[in-house]
């Protein structure tokens, strides 16, 4: 087993019946929130257990626009789902590992690596005819479930974004949809994008039309090479709430990129508030 985030639909389904390996269905649905268990239900993984990360790892959002949970909701979920210290976590969902990359992060933030995204997620595994199960699986044996040392530089505030205004060795990067980076598609208070940010669609690193598994890596690494976004700078990434995001963060770590963030509050944040700097229009 490799330190690489990601695993492989074959590899996946040789370790079905690893009592080391806890396999969690994330699937999501913003147009309704209730979808992805009922997806789940109907069928899955065989032995995954469903991951709501509304509910199950994030925080209601505040005055500091957060949804970085807390450790102690983080270990009773991880626990609940019979998570141990020496689990291998593989996730799963339907966009490609959209939601499964908020798990990687959060995880990441708490100092656990142990974390895996299932390339091409359960759009793969159903193309390529692999054994899927309905119904709910027994609940987990109990396990115990320790929270590491935390690591503040994978997550970044308002603050430092405005730092980066300023910083040659530091770039910002937009990966929402074209239509909600030039404004046209509101979607908090303001519509538009920061000033220095640059434009680069968080779906173009996936074979989205296909199995929404990752392009080759060269491929992805010359994508943001071209557009200055290079490894030797602090690479913030944001969407509109930080998990289109972490997708993104992901993607770039894989490649070797040391110094990765995500702004959590993103716009969401950004753009409700009536004292940063906005604009808009086409990259």
């Amino acid at each position: 087993m490799t330190d690489d985030p990601v695993v492989s639909t074959a590899w996946l389904a040789d370790h079905l019946e690893d009592p080391s390996v806890r396999i969690l269905d994330c699937r999501f649905y913003f147009d309704d929130v209730a979808r992805g268990r009922r997806a789940y239900v109907e069928s899955h993984i065989p032995g995954a257990q469903y991951l709501d990360w509304t509910r199950d790892i994030s925080e209601p959002r505040g005055a500091l626009q957060t949804m970085v949970p807390s450790g102690e909701l983080l270990r009773k979920t991880m626990e609940r789902l019979g998570i141990g210290d020496d689990t291998l976590i593989v996730g799963y969902d339907d966009e490609g590992g959209h939601f499964v990359s908020r798990l990687w992060l959060i995880l990441r933030r708490f100092g656990n690596d142990r974390v895996r995204l299932l390339e091409g997620g359960w759009t793969k595994w159903q193309s390529e005819n692999r054994p899927v199960r309905s119904g709910t699986e027994p609940a987990p044996a109990a396990a115990s479930f320790s929270i590491g040392a935390e690591r503040p530089e994978v997550i970044a505030s308002t603050e430092d974004v405005l730092r980066l205004r300023d910083a040659p060795d530091s770039v910002l990067v937009d990966v929402r949809r074209l239509t909600e980076f030039t404004g046209e598609e509101l979607r908090a208070k303001h519509g538009g994008h920061i000033p220095w940010a640059h434009w680069l669609f968080w779906q173009d690193n996936l074979n989205w039309s296909a199995n929404r598994d990752f392009r080759g890596q060269d491929e992805i690494r010359q994508r943001y090479e071209a557009a200055e976004v290079t490894p030797d700078k602090e690479v913030v990434v944001y969407c509109q709430g930080g998990v289109r995001a972490a997708h993104t963060a992901l993607a770039l770590t894989r490649l070797g990129y040391p110094r990765v963030r995500v702004y959590d509050g993103s716009w969401e944040e950004w753009g409700g508030r009536d004292d940063l700097p906005i604009a808009q229009g086409e990259p």
